[in-house]
Protein backbone atom coordinates (compact mmCIF):
# COMPACT_ATOMS: atom_id res chain seq x y z
CA UNK A 1 0.00 0.00 0.00
CA UNK A 2 1.32 3.43 -0.91
CA UNK A 3 2.25 5.80 1.88
CA UNK A 4 -0.14 8.68 2.39
CA UNK A 5 2.68 11.22 1.97
CA UNK A 6 2.65 10.26 -1.71
CA UNK A 7 -0.92 11.53 -1.96
CA UNK A 8 -0.17 14.84 -0.25
CA UNK A 9 0.87 18.27 -1.47
CA UNK A 10 0.67 19.00 -5.18
CA UNK A 11 1.21 15.31 -5.89
CA UNK A 12 -2.39 14.84 -4.76
CA UNK A 13 -3.54 16.58 -7.93
CA UNK A 14 -2.35 13.56 -9.90
CA UNK A 15 -4.80 11.33 -8.03
CA UNK A 16 -8.50 10.84 -8.73
CA UNK A 17 -11.05 12.36 -6.39
CA UNK A 18 -12.02 9.06 -4.77
CA UNK A 19 -9.07 9.39 -2.36
CA UNK A 20 -10.26 12.62 -0.73
CA UNK A 21 -13.30 14.00 0.99
CA UNK A 22 -14.91 16.31 -1.56
CA UNK A 23 -14.55 20.01 -0.89
CA UNK A 24 -12.57 19.86 2.39
CA UNK A 25 -8.97 20.84 3.06
CA UNK A 26 -6.98 21.69 6.19
CA UNK A 27 -4.51 24.57 6.69
CA UNK A 28 -2.38 25.09 9.79
CA UNK A 29 -0.94 28.27 11.32
CA UNK A 30 2.11 26.99 13.20
CA UNK A 31 3.83 29.40 15.61
CA UNK A 32 7.19 29.02 17.32
CA UNK A 33 9.33 31.35 19.46
CA UNK A 34 13.05 31.66 18.72
CA UNK A 35 15.68 34.21 19.76
CA UNK A 36 13.08 36.67 20.95
CA UNK A 37 10.96 36.48 17.81
CA UNK A 38 7.59 34.84 17.21
CA UNK A 39 7.84 32.89 13.96
CA UNK A 40 5.43 31.17 11.60
CA UNK A 41 6.05 27.98 9.64
CA UNK A 42 5.43 28.40 5.91
CA UNK A 43 6.03 26.49 2.71
CA UNK A 44 6.55 27.38 -0.92
CA UNK A 45 6.38 25.21 -4.02
CA UNK A 46 8.67 25.38 -7.03
CA UNK A 47 7.02 27.52 -9.67
CA UNK A 48 5.11 29.65 -7.14
CA UNK A 49 6.35 32.94 -5.68
CA UNK A 50 3.95 33.05 -2.73
CA UNK A 51 4.27 31.44 0.69
CA UNK A 52 1.49 29.19 1.94
CA UNK A 53 0.44 27.49 5.16
CA UNK A 54 1.18 23.81 5.74
CA UNK A 55 -1.94 22.06 4.54
CA UNK A 56 -3.45 19.15 2.70
CA UNK A 57 -6.66 17.53 1.55
CA UNK A 58 -8.58 15.23 3.89
CA UNK A 59 -8.76 11.52 3.11
CA UNK A 60 -12.22 10.00 2.93
CA UNK A 61 -11.60 7.70 5.89
CA UNK A 62 -9.83 10.36 8.00
CA UNK A 63 -11.10 12.60 10.80
CA UNK A 64 -10.42 16.28 10.13
CA UNK A 65 -8.48 16.61 13.41
CA UNK A 66 -6.43 13.57 12.42
CA UNK A 67 -5.65 15.22 9.08
CA UNK A 68 -4.30 18.30 10.87
CA UNK A 69 -2.09 16.16 13.13
CA UNK A 70 -0.87 14.18 10.09
CA UNK A 71 0.03 17.36 8.21
CA UNK A 72 2.05 18.71 11.12
CA UNK A 73 3.72 15.39 11.88
CA UNK A 74 4.88 15.21 8.25
CA UNK A 75 6.28 18.76 8.35
CA UNK A 76 7.63 19.08 11.94
CA UNK A 77 8.27 15.54 13.13
CA UNK A 78 6.21 16.24 16.28
CA UNK A 79 3.42 14.04 17.61
CA UNK A 80 2.06 15.85 20.65
CA UNK A 81 1.27 19.31 19.34
CA UNK A 82 -0.90 21.97 20.96
CA UNK A 83 -3.48 22.25 18.19
CA UNK A 84 -6.78 24.11 18.08
CA UNK A 85 -9.38 24.38 15.32
CA UNK A 86 -10.28 28.05 15.02
CA UNK A 87 -12.35 28.77 11.89
CA UNK A 88 -14.01 27.36 8.79
CA UNK A 89 -13.22 29.36 5.66
CA UNK A 90 -16.15 28.68 3.40
CA UNK A 91 -16.60 31.56 0.97
CA UNK A 92 -18.40 30.21 -2.07
CA UNK A 93 -15.72 31.35 -4.54
CA UNK A 94 -12.67 31.45 -2.27
CA UNK A 95 -10.28 29.53 -4.51
CA UNK A 96 -11.75 29.29 -8.00
CA UNK A 97 -9.84 32.26 -9.42
CA UNK A 98 -6.49 31.18 -8.03
CA UNK A 99 -6.81 27.67 -9.40
CA UNK A 100 -7.28 29.04 -12.88
CA UNK A 101 -4.27 31.34 -12.48
CA UNK A 102 -2.14 28.42 -11.21
CA UNK A 103 -3.06 26.07 -14.04
CA UNK A 104 0.02 26.83 -16.16
CA UNK A 105 2.42 26.43 -13.22
CA UNK A 106 0.96 23.02 -12.43
CA UNK A 107 1.57 21.94 -16.01
CA UNK A 108 5.00 23.51 -16.57
CA UNK A 109 6.63 22.48 -13.29
CA UNK A 110 4.80 19.32 -12.25
CA UNK A 111 3.37 18.00 -15.49
CA UNK A 112 -0.15 18.13 -14.08
CA UNK A 113 -2.61 19.09 -16.79
CA UNK A 114 -5.73 20.39 -15.05
CA UNK A 115 -8.83 20.97 -17.11
CA UNK A 116 -12.17 22.41 -16.09
CA UNK A 117 -13.45 18.95 -15.09
CA UNK A 118 -10.62 18.23 -12.65
CA UNK A 119 -11.77 17.78 -9.02
CA UNK A 120 -9.42 20.56 -7.92
CA UNK A 121 -11.66 23.09 -9.65
CA UNK A 122 -14.58 22.27 -7.39
CA UNK A 123 -15.43 24.45 -4.41
CA UNK A 124 -13.13 23.86 -1.42
CA UNK A 125 -13.70 24.92 2.15
CA UNK A 126 -10.68 24.84 4.43
CA UNK A 127 -10.63 24.17 8.17
CA UNK A 128 -8.17 26.45 9.94
CA UNK A 129 -6.05 25.22 12.85
CA UNK A 130 -3.43 27.01 14.88
CA UNK A 131 -0.57 25.20 16.59
CA UNK A 132 1.92 26.39 19.22
CA UNK A 133 5.22 24.47 19.23
CA UNK A 134 8.59 24.44 20.94
CA UNK A 135 10.87 25.74 18.19
CA UNK A 136 13.84 23.71 19.47
CA UNK A 137 11.93 20.43 19.18
CA UNK A 138 10.83 20.88 15.56
CA UNK A 139 12.66 18.83 12.95
CA UNK A 140 11.63 20.27 9.61
CA UNK A 141 11.12 17.72 6.87
CA UNK A 142 12.13 18.22 3.26
CA UNK A 143 8.44 18.59 2.52
CA UNK A 144 6.40 17.15 -0.30
CA UNK A 145 7.44 17.05 -3.93
CA UNK A 146 8.81 20.47 -4.93
CA UNK A 147 8.11 21.98 -1.48
CA UNK A 148 10.43 24.17 0.63
CA UNK A 149 9.59 24.62 4.33
CA UNK A 150 10.96 27.54 6.36
CA UNK A 151 10.37 29.57 9.51
CA UNK A 152 9.54 33.23 8.86
CA UNK A 153 9.14 36.14 11.27
CA UNK A 154 5.43 36.52 11.95
CA UNK A 155 5.36 40.29 11.44
CA UNK A 156 7.54 40.37 8.33
CA UNK A 157 6.15 41.47 4.98
CA UNK A 158 5.44 38.27 3.05
CA UNK A 159 3.75 37.45 -0.21
CA UNK A 160 1.06 34.92 0.70
CA UNK A 161 -0.61 32.37 -1.54
CA UNK A 162 -4.23 33.28 -2.27
CA UNK A 163 -6.17 33.95 0.96
CA UNK A 164 -3.61 32.48 3.35
CA UNK A 165 -2.80 35.91 4.79
CA UNK A 166 -6.46 36.10 5.81
CA UNK A 167 -6.13 32.70 7.47
CA UNK A 168 -3.09 33.91 9.44
CA UNK A 169 -4.79 37.13 10.50
CA UNK A 170 -7.86 35.24 11.70
CA UNK A 171 -5.69 32.85 13.72
CA UNK A 172 -3.85 35.73 15.43
CA UNK A 173 -7.15 37.48 16.07
CA UNK A 174 -8.49 34.30 17.69
CA UNK A 175 -5.39 33.82 19.88
CA UNK A 176 -5.55 37.51 20.84
CA UNK A 177 -9.16 37.13 21.97
CA UNK A 178 -8.44 33.94 23.87
CA UNK A 179 -5.28 35.27 25.55
CA UNK A 180 -7.39 37.35 27.92
CA UNK A 181 -8.84 34.29 29.61
CA UNK A 182 -6.65 31.35 28.52
CA UNK A 183 -2.90 31.42 29.25
CA UNK A 184 -0.39 31.19 26.41
CA UNK A 185 3.35 30.66 26.43
CA UNK A 186 4.00 27.21 27.86
CA UNK A 187 3.94 25.55 24.45
CA UNK A 188 6.21 28.22 22.93
CA UNK A 189 8.84 28.77 25.62
CA UNK A 190 11.53 26.52 27.09
CA UNK A 191 11.02 25.09 30.56
CA UNK A 192 12.82 28.10 32.08
CA UNK A 193 12.21 31.51 30.56
CA UNK A 194 12.48 35.22 31.29
CA UNK A 195 9.61 37.65 31.78
CA UNK A 196 10.72 39.73 28.75
CA UNK A 197 10.44 36.61 26.58
CA UNK A 198 6.88 35.98 27.75
CA UNK A 199 6.00 39.66 27.31
CA UNK A 200 7.38 39.63 23.75
CA UNK A 201 4.97 36.82 22.85
CA UNK A 202 2.02 38.78 24.21
CA UNK A 203 3.17 41.98 22.52
CA UNK A 204 3.44 40.23 19.18
CA UNK A 205 -0.02 38.70 19.53
CA UNK A 206 -1.56 41.95 20.80
CA UNK A 207 0.21 44.03 18.16
CA UNK A 208 1.43 46.68 20.59
CA UNK A 209 3.89 47.36 23.41
CA UNK A 210 2.97 46.46 26.99
CA UNK A 211 4.14 48.15 30.17
CA UNK A 212 6.88 46.00 31.67
CA UNK A 213 5.94 46.30 35.36
CA UNK A 214 2.21 46.10 34.82
CA UNK A 215 2.55 43.01 32.63
CA UNK A 216 4.76 41.19 35.15
CA UNK A 217 2.41 42.01 38.03
CA UNK A 218 -0.63 40.68 36.17
CA UNK A 219 1.14 37.63 34.78
CA UNK A 220 2.29 36.56 38.26
CA UNK A 221 -1.07 37.27 39.88
CA UNK A 222 -2.71 34.14 38.42
CA UNK A 223 -0.37 31.77 40.24
CA UNK A 224 0.68 29.51 37.36
CA UNK A 225 4.09 31.20 36.88
CA UNK A 226 6.80 30.51 39.45
CA UNK A 227 9.86 32.67 40.06
CA UNK A 228 13.13 30.73 40.27
CA UNK A 229 16.31 31.43 42.20
CA UNK A 230 18.18 31.44 38.91
CA UNK A 231 19.19 33.96 36.28
CA UNK A 232 19.77 33.60 32.57
CA UNK A 233 23.46 33.48 31.76
CA UNK A 234 25.36 34.78 28.77
CA UNK A 235 23.74 38.18 28.23
CA UNK A 236 25.63 41.43 27.82
CA UNK A 237 23.51 43.18 30.44
CA UNK A 238 22.32 42.27 33.92
CA UNK A 239 21.20 38.66 33.90
CA UNK A 240 17.37 38.48 33.99
CA UNK A 241 15.53 36.29 36.48
CA UNK A 242 14.19 32.97 35.23
CA UNK A 243 10.63 31.71 35.65
CA UNK A 244 8.75 28.52 34.89
CA UNK A 245 5.13 27.46 34.50
CA UNK A 246 3.51 25.32 37.17
CA UNK A 247 2.07 22.50 35.00
CA UNK A 248 -0.95 21.73 37.20
CA UNK A 249 -1.99 25.35 37.69
CA UNK A 250 -1.35 26.18 34.04
CA UNK A 251 -3.56 23.31 32.91
CA UNK A 252 -6.26 24.37 35.34
CA UNK A 253 -6.15 27.90 33.91
CA UNK A 254 -6.46 26.47 30.39
CA UNK A 255 -9.36 24.23 31.37
CA UNK A 256 -11.47 26.62 33.44
CA UNK A 257 -10.14 29.98 32.28
CA UNK A 258 -8.88 32.95 34.25
CA UNK A 259 -9.84 36.54 34.89
CA UNK A 260 -9.03 38.66 31.84
CA UNK A 261 -5.51 40.08 31.84
CA UNK A 262 -6.81 43.45 30.72
CA UNK A 263 -3.78 44.03 28.52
Amino acid sequence: MERREQFSGLAALKKPDDFFHPGISVDCVVLGFHEGILKILLSRYEGFDAWMLPGSFVFKDEDVDAAAHRILKERTGLDNIFLRQYYLFGDAHRNLTLKKESKQSFKDVYGIDIDENHWFYRRFMTVGYYALVDFTQVQLSEGYEGETIEWKELNSQLNFYFDHEKLVQKAIETIRQQSGYIPIGKELLPEKFTMPELRTIYETIMGRSLDRRNFQKKALSFGYIEKLDETKKGGAHKAPILYRFNPEKYKQAQDVGMVALGL
